[in-house]
């Protein structure tokens, strides 16, 4: 692990400016409602976005953040577009025009949200295991899990929706579990993809990845409350804090043993 921090001020401020201002806007996503809501969404993916490939470029380099746009989010909208064409890998659904401007029937900011979590879910599973099999699992099932919580939010929301949402998970209706397959299958290519990709510089954890760790603990805390408190959703709020815990209760465990008495 890199333990000297040899960028200017402001290059290690900005990752802790930007998490600060993305927080602050899911704060105030339950608070809202209509278009004002949906805008708050798109802002919310863009704000992660840049904070993740910010943070790649900062702390990896150029080609640490190439590969994370060219795998997330050149990759996600490739099989986004495929999706909504053919049904697969996720199943027959259509968006709605609710998210911005589309292309090939998907919203230009959807590949941006896989852009976004790809990263921090990449940097957690780091810290889990040595092995890059093991670290590309992980990654995958962190990110997949994820969608736990994303797509019964979104679909309650009306950002879009699928023709033939049977079989669902028991309490999340409106969400085949087709879906939920074809995350964990295009999350294992995108992370191998990735962990080649982005080179050394990405192949090992780093002191500066504080933003990013951040990040994914507080994604899983915010979503396992909000659903469960703010959005009316406790399925989802049980299911995503059962399996995307797998991932991120480990991690935290192992931060809290490092950190000092």
């Amino acid at each position: 692990m890199t333990n000297l921090d040899t960028r200017p001020g402001w290059a290690r401020a900005l990752p802790w400016v930007l998490l600060g201002v993305l927080v602050l806007a899911q704060i105030c996503y339950p608070l809202t409602g209509g278009a004002t809501r949906a805008g708050l969404t798109v802002g919310t993916v863009l704000l992660g976005c840049l904070l993740s490939v910010t943070h790649a470029l900062l702390t990896r380099g150029a080609r640490a953040a190439a590969a994370l746009v060219a795998t997330a989010a050149l990759g996600g909208f490739a099989v986004e577009a495929v999706g909504v064409a053919t049904g697969f890998p996720f199943g027959t659904y259509d968006y709605s025009g609710r998210l911005g401007p589309r292309l090939l029937g998907v919203p230009l900011v959807i590949p941006l949200a896989w852009t976004w979590m790809a990263w921090p879910a990449w940097l957690a599973a780091l810290r889990l295991a040595r092995h890059r099999a093991a670290r590309i699992v992980l990654a995958a099932v962190g990110l997949a899990a994820w969608d736990l919580f994303l797509d019964p939010q979104m679909v309650a929301e009306g950002y879009w929706a699928w023709h033939s949402p049977t079989p669902a998970l028991p309490g999340v209706p409106g969400v085949p579990i087709s879906n939920y397959l074809g995350w964990i299958g295009f999350a294992l290519l995108l992370m191998t993809v990735l962990a080649v990709a982005a080179g050394p510089a990405a192949t090992a954890p780093d002191n500066r990845d504080g933003p990013m760790i951040a990040l994914w603990l507080w994604t899983y805390a915010s979503c396992v409350l909000a659903h469960a408190v703010f959005l009316g959703l406790p399925a989802s709020a049980l299911w995503g804090g059962v399996l995307m815990g797998v991932v991120v209760v480990p991690l935290a465990a192992r931060l809290r043993r490092r950190s000092p008495a």
